[in-house]
């Protein structure tokens, strides 16, 4: 078994909102055990507050802000190592972590890699999943059944593969974006991630693409990485990104997104009457339908757009 060296790496950061985040993870990437020579691309996506120039990175600012994957896709096109590792900024990694993580994926190779990650309260985030279904988010979007979010049975019911825990190394179907290693070639033969997907669900769409091929997505859960997550963009953008993307993928991979918005709507339906029987403490009802409703809605109107998009670039393609 031939295991790569961090030589052979190029890391991919794309940048947006404080550039410390990124700043800091770029100073631990240079203080790796042994001094390896890693090439780091930090990519700003358009930043309101632009990275900096860099001793320590190639620093690239696109003109136009496209979200995570066009920003990495931006990278991916500058790297020359053999291998592409692809971190969020708000990580916080080991001394040994790049070297551990070549030679924990090394047996599994060519496949998709990523270690076990965990938020600033210790909590393993499941970074190895299930390709969704639309009872996964169905369920998650239930406000009654957060109580019992800890139950390994409702980590499956959201789609967490409950498989993937600290310790164990586990072929899963996906896994989350926040760590990527897999080969560079790999990456661009496939094209990349799908932009359309402005963030969320394209490290989904890829690692689906490349099942398709015959490429594993592999848990290593011997090794732990912690991420807090969600540092760069306010939450209510998050949560449109979030579910207009899971709507195109819906769509795009023929899993029902008519059955995804009905199910989305009925749950709505559920929140509300929960802060009803709650009362004062459980918000206004009528509030939670409204903002909740807004959200499923828009959404789904966003992710019919973003089809409707690759239907005609297909049918483009189909008359050239």
């Amino acid at each position: 078994m031939s295991v790569p060296s961090a030589g052979d790496v190029s890391v991919v950061i794309p940048h947006y909102g404080d550039p410390a985040h990124a700043q800091r993870l770029v100073s631990q990437l240079r203080s790796q055990r042994d001094g390896v020579e890693l090439e780091i691309i930090v990519l700003d996506d358009c930043s309101p507050v632009p990275f900096p120039p860099s001793d320590d990175a190639i620093v690239h600012r696109r003109d136009t802000n496209g979200g995570f994957g066009a920003a990495v896709n931006s990278a991916a096109q500058l790297a020359t190592r053999t291998q592409l590792l692809i971190l969020n900024s708000d990580l916080d990694v080991p001394e040994d972590f790049v070297q551990d993580l070549l030679t924990a994926a090394a047996p599994w190779q060519p496949a998709v890699s990523a270690p076990a990650l965990v938020g600033d309260d210790g909590e393993l985030q499941w970074s190895g999943r299930h390709f969704p279904r639309t009872h996964h988010y169905v369920t998650e979007w239930l406000r009654p059944l957060a109580r019992w979010r800890h139950r390994r049975s409702l980590h499956e019911a959201v789609g967490h593969d409950s498989r993937c825990v600290s310790g164990a190394t586990v072929a899963t179907d996906w896994l989350v974006g926040a760590v990527l290693l897999l080969p560079t070639e790999l990456f661009r033969d496939e094209g990349g991630f799908d932009e359309r997907f402005h963030m969320y669900c394209e490290e989904t769409d890829l690692q689906r693409r490349l099942r398709d091929r015959g490429i594993p997505s592999i848990y290593l859960g011997e090794l732990q990485v912690k991420h807090a997550g969600g540092a760069s963009t306010d939450s209510s953008r998050r949560l449109g990104w979030l579910f207009s993307s899971r709507f195109f993928y819906a769509r795009k991979w023929g899993t029902g997104a008519g059955r995804l918005h009905a199910g989305l709507v009925a749950a709505t339906v559920v929140n509300a009457i929960f802060a009803a029987l709650r009362g004062p403490g459980g918000g206004s009802a009528r509030e939670v339908w409204r903002r909740e409703i807004e959200i499923v809605n828009s959404a789904a109107k966003e992710g019919k757009r973003k089809a409707a998009q690759m239907d005609t670039t297909a049918m483009e393609s189909v008359h050239r």
